[in-house]
């Protein structure tokens, strides 16, 4: 299991951040004050276990809209590679690049993993449900890409 000296609670402050979306727009948590904002951590984008989470969020986009839910996604990437994955894979969720990993750490999404029988740092794939009042509803760590996203809707089905 993933390791990381950050462990979100429900009822935890949701950190801020600014970041840099892929048309280099800065995006803030504070822009999402008052709706409720799923945040989910990936590694990297067009590699097939993030192009398969980014692909069912997108699917979902429109369920979590009607359940008054915006989508990031943060990875290490750059803007250019975020706008090419998006384009690429016809993705309508906003990419946002945290290339010095400072807003993962603060999620708990940086820290030590197992990968294939070797120990490395890197992203933990983690998602967080941040509410209207800007705390942690949810938090999901180390989680399997694929079939996520439709447990992190299913779980809104379970709070509304």
């Amino acid at each position: 299991m993933p390791t990381s000296k950050i462990h979100l609670q429900p009822g935890d402050k949701a950190p801020p951040f600014s970041l840099l979306n892929q048309d280099n727009q800065k995006v803030s948590l504070k822009d999402f004050n008052g709706q409720n904002l799923v945040i989910y951590f990936y590694p990297a984008d067009d590699t097939p276990g993030c192009t398969t989470e980014a692909c069912q969020f997108n699917d979902n986009l429109q369920a979590f809209g009607h359940l008054g839910v915006t989508v990031l996604g943060i990875s290490p990437d750059d803007a250019v590679s975020h706008k090419r994955f998006r384009e690429k894979y016809k993705l309508g969720l906003t990419l946002l690049s945290d290339a010095n990993h400072e807003v993962m750490s603060l999620y708990g999404a940086w820290g030590t993993k197992t990968l294939y029988g070797k120990t490395t740092v890197g992203v933990i794939r983690s998602t967080f449900l941040i509410g209207t009042d800007g705390k942690i509803i949810r938090s999901w760590y180390g989680v399997h890409a694929d079939g996520h996203a439709g447990k992190v809707l299913a779980a809104l089905d379970n709070i509304k």
